[in-house]
């Protein structure tokens, strides 16, 4: 199908759910989904965020703030997978544990509330990536529209660009305890020093950065194409005075660059290692 057909797709798709629960994030896949479903259903459908120490202030913001411009009513859950030894442990399946949560607590809310169904917004390319949080979407029974209708990440994007929506080059963000290296505990306090690494290093003018959680080490990754501004020694010594007092020992520039889900290197690395004979 051409992208036309797949967007008339989406649209039928999401008429015939008669009404829907969108678990909603603020990133572009989500986001056009929400709006999308909007369009189709009007008053039928509610998107739904999820806000926990995990979900940085500015992320919680601006989905509102998008939700608002286009009239999109929107439900604030609070969940609490914090408090989830499973999910502090911090183990392969962390990912499940967090999206387990959210999912009950939208299934009880679509029950009380009588919609019909729960989405999220998993797109095409989703599918070939390490994600947990699948497998509890479908344990609930969650529909993925976006994957229905055939639309990868960048049909999304194109198709946001088309609606006029300004979140359609928004870089993509993972919540907060992403960040932290397995099997390192997750915590208040280790997500807050992470969020704000990532803000400094935004006021620094870096756009699109992670800040990986490995205890004293801060390991920083920056899009590519600015790696040689951040290689400078002026603005080395600004993200070192930056980020070391937030309680960081140690800083360091991972060379390879921004790249998403870098911490699931740990993983694979780990599956390949044989035991001695």
């Amino acid at each position: 199908m051409d992208l036309a057909a797949k967007s008339a797709k989406l649209h039928e798709t999401l008429q015939q759910l008669g009404s829907v629960l969108v678990a909603y994030s603020g990133g572009t896949d989500s986001a056009y989904l929400a709006y999308a479903a909007h369009q189709a259903l009007g008053e039928n459908m509610q998107a739904v965020i999820a806000d926990s120490p995990s979900l940085p202030r500015a992320e919680l913001a601006a989905a509102l703030a998008f939700a608002a411009d286009h009239n999109i009513p929107i439900q604030i859950l609070r969940t609490d997978e914090l408090e989830n030894p499973d999910y502090q442990r911090n183990d392969s399946q962390r990912c499940f544990h967090c999206k387990d949560e959210l999912f009950q607590q939208m299934e009880q809310a679509r029950a009380s509330r009588n919609f019909a169904h729960i989405a999220y917004g998993m797109n095409l390319d989703d599918r070939a990536e390490f994600r947990p949080g699948q497998q509890a979407a479908a344990q609930h029974h969650a529909v993925a529209p976006l994957v229905t209708a055939g639309l990868t990440k960048q049909e999304i994007r194109t198709l946001s660009h088309q609606a006029g929506l300004k979140l359609w080059d928004k870089p993509a963000s993972a919540c907060l305890a992403s960040r932290i290296e397995y099997g390192r505990p997750v915590t208040r306090e280790n997500l807050s020093q992470v969020e704000q690494a990532e803000a400094a290093l935004h006021a620094l003018g870096f756009p699109q950065v992670r800040v990986r959680h490995h205890g004293d080490l801060a390991r920083i990754e920056i899009a590519r194409d600015d790696l040689p501004r951040a290689l400078s020694l002026p603005t080395l010594q600004a993200i070192t005075a930056a980020i070391k007092p937030l309680g960081f020992l140690y800083v360091t520039l991972d060379t390879e660059g921004y790249r998403s889900g870098s911490m699931n290197d740990t993983l694979l690395a780990a599956s390949s290692i044989q035991p001695a004979r």
